[in-house]
This record gives C-alpha cells, structure tokens and sequence, in this order.
C-alpha cells in the first residue's frame, strides 16, 4: 500500500554581501546578491478540520524570520558566518536549522509534525544551492 505524502513550497529572498574565503577568484571580494530562497517541508496528514498540511502563512512567517537575521547585512560579520564560510551551501544548511528550530517549537501543531524536505539558496537564477538531510 503507498503511503499518501504532501509537499509545500514557499519562496522568500534577502539581500546580503558577503566575501567568500579562501576562493580564487572575484568572489573573494566583497560583493552582494539578491538571494532567493526556496523552502519545501513535507507530511503525510492534513489537519482535520482544514485539511491542510499546514498554513503557508505559517511557513511564510517562520521563513521570515529566519531570513529577517540575515537581510541587509555583511554575512562575514553574522554569526555563524563570522566563523564559517558565506557560501550559498553554507546558508542553505543555516536556513534549514533555523526553520528546523522554529517549527518544532510552534504552537500550531501541525508545524510540529511536518518535516523540512529541502532549502534551496540561489544567488542568480541560474545557479543554486540545496541542502537536506535524509533520515
């Protein structure tokens, strides 16, 4: 028997600089980017009364949030990127842990049971960074 399986997705974006160490090249100056990022969790049970995975308002808030810490700065200067490398690998991972956190202490109960899938950072459109973790 398959198992039934739901997947949401929003998008946000922030606007950073950062330079990236030990990088032959441009990019080891400093410069900034437009990033996007894209969020997807997944479940297998929709909220009774709703029938909804979970509320993309809630999603779209928590992913705020966690963006909101990073928007407008110099990533270099930010924790945890003051110690580790501003890659867009490195913020996908970040934003992940964030999210992570903060839905597993939501007070709608739904957050609690649905699972991070992937965060994807881009920093153009036509290259991107996804980090998951596979269980």
């Amino acid at each position: 028997m398959s198992e039934k399986l739901w997947r949401l997705t929003v998008r946000d974006d922030f606007s950073a600089g950062h330079a990236l160490r030990h990088y032959e090249g441009k990019c080891e100056r400093m410069h900034g980017h437009n990033f996007a990022v894209e969020l997807t969790v997944e479940g297998n049970r929709l909220a009774p009364q709703t029938e909804m995975l979970l509320d993309f308002k809630i999603l779209k808030k928590a992913l705020k949030a966690v963006l909101d810490a990073l928007d407008h700065r110099l990533l270099n200067e930010t924790p945890p990127f003051d110690r580790i490398n501003p890659s867009s690998e490195n913020l996908a991972r970040h934003i992940w842990q964030g999210m992570e956190a903060l839905l597993a202490e939501h007070e709608d109960p739904q957050a609690r049971l649905v699972r991070l899938h992937s965060v994807t950072v881009s920093e153009k459109g036509a290259q991107s960074a996804t980090y998951l973790e596979t269980r």
